[in-house]
């Protein structure tokens, strides 16, 4: 049986984290590799609901560490459902947000810190690393200019409100681009960071390069 490859997305809301995702997904497809596709939070039923309160602009005075908690129930169960079943059974694993989106958005953003997020992450996830992260770091405020007009046209189209983190300042989006990038400088074998503004299709072409080099090492 072919050996499982955990890839995860990582990037701020507006980045083109998920629709690089999306693009992946179908070239993998289109070469008949077994993959499977999934988000965090979210992907499970009990992860829906745990995303439903934790995304929803009408969720008030949680506190950082009761999210921080929810982030990783969300992810211990996405774990034990969906990831380790998949990459236990030789699949690809594309996963829209990992514990690198905690450590970004709670550890930086909340001001939570880095170590209390790694050592859940070791306790609730087993340590389980991804294989390789590729990270979408393109302009900052053109990040956070698309997901909040991402976020305004779900609420007037569908009435589907996931904009609690949007609702955020500068300043905290700052903290979290800043995190991402340490995180990058701290772990460059596994995260790759691409900082551009290049098209959609282009980028595309630099993450398949990316990902046929590293899925030719594992076989």
């Amino acid at each position: 049986m072919p050996q499982g490859f955990f890839l995860t997305f990582e990037g701020l809301d507006g980045s083109g984290k998920s629709t690089q995702l999306r693009k992946l997904a179908q070239w993998l497809e289109a070469r008949g590799e077994p993959f499977l596709v999934t988000r965090q939070p979210g992907g499970t039923r009990i992860g829906d609901r745990i995303r439903a309160l934790l995304l929803d602009s009408r969720t008030e005075a949680l506190s950082p560490m009761a999210e921080l908690g929810l982030m990783f129930s969300d992810r211990a169960q996405s774990i034990a459902e969906v990831i380790r079943p998949a990459l236990d059974a030789g699949q690809i694993v594309l996963c829209d947000r990992y514990t690198d989106s905690t450590e970004a958005y709670q550890g930086g953003g909340r001001q939570l810190g880095s170590e209390i997020v790694r050592q859940l992450h070791e306790v609730m996830c087993g340590g389980l690393d991804p294989d390789l992260t590729l990270l979408l770091l393109p302009d900052f405020r053109r990040s956070l200019e698309r997901a909040r007009r991402r976020n305004h046209r779900a609420v007037t189209q569908s009435a589907k409100d996931e904009g609690r983190f949007e609702s955020e300042d500068e300043s905290f989006y700052r903290r979290v681009f800043d995190q991402y990038c340490e995180i990058a400088r701290r772990e460059p074998l596994r995260v790759v960071a691409i900082e551009s503004d290049e098209e959609i299709e282009r980028i595309h072409e630099r993450i398949v390069s990316i990902v046929e080099a590293r899925l030719a090492h594992r076989a």
